[in-house]
């Protein structure tokens, strides 16, 4: 059994790879992107440590790189970001949280680079309200900004839900409309006739 099995604590809800983990340690990663100062950007990182413990996860170690703009395929670079796995590796953390807001490309590039959870400050304060949400309107408003936020980020999660054989194929789609007339679903029906 690993470290990440045996972890009894809560456990980031923005998260989506790994649900049999209770405790989550968290790599926490900023770039000081629209910061004047290093100690600007180092205070940022303070506070989305703060931020993770107060969501559930333990932030294990922090790294900060400076760059003037962001790389658009994964944020922090390709090399900077085989230098991150290695190193989320070596401290077994469950979850790699990055200060600024992620593009959905970016996210998918990085877990895939990672082969974990990639969460950023975005995704880490609403879930953080979602946790602490108690009224119906309020856990309704947060629901609703959380599905907001993740609609982009959706695309490629579906794959394995999806028809992959033996449906109908467009000659026999063609075909079946020919013979049958166009094909209606009870859902189309229902919405028609409200």
């Amino acid at each position: 059994m690993s470290n990440r099995e045996g972890r009894q604590r809560r456990r980031l809800t923005a998260t989506e790879v790994d649900f049999g983990v209770v405790e989550q340690r968290a790599l926490l990663v900023g770039t000081g992107s629209g910061t004047h100062s290093l100690d600007e950007a180092e205070a940022s990182l303070s506070e989305l440590g703060l931020l993770t413990d107060t969501a559930g996860a333990t932030p294990v170690e922090s790294v900060l790189q400076r760059r003037p703009s962001p790389d658009p395929a994964t944020y922090i670079g390709s090399g900077k970001a085989d230098e991150l796995r290695a190193l989320a590796d070596a401290l077994d953390v469950d979850v790699v949280v990055f200060d600024d807001e992620l593009t959905p490309a970016q996210q998918r590039n990085l877990e895939k680079k990672f082969g974990r959870d990639v969460v950023d400050r975005v995704a880490l304060i609403l879930d953080i309200f979602a946790q602490h949400a108690r009224s119906q309107e309020g856990m309704v408003q947060v629901e609703l900004a959380q599905l907001h936020y993740r609609l982009p980020r959706l695309r490629g999660r579906g794959i394995e839900l999806s028809q992959q054989a033996g449906g109908i194929h467009e000659v026999d789609l063609a075909e079946t409309i020919r013979l049958h007339g166009p094909v209606t679903h009870v859902f189309d029906t229902e919405v028609s006739v409200a």
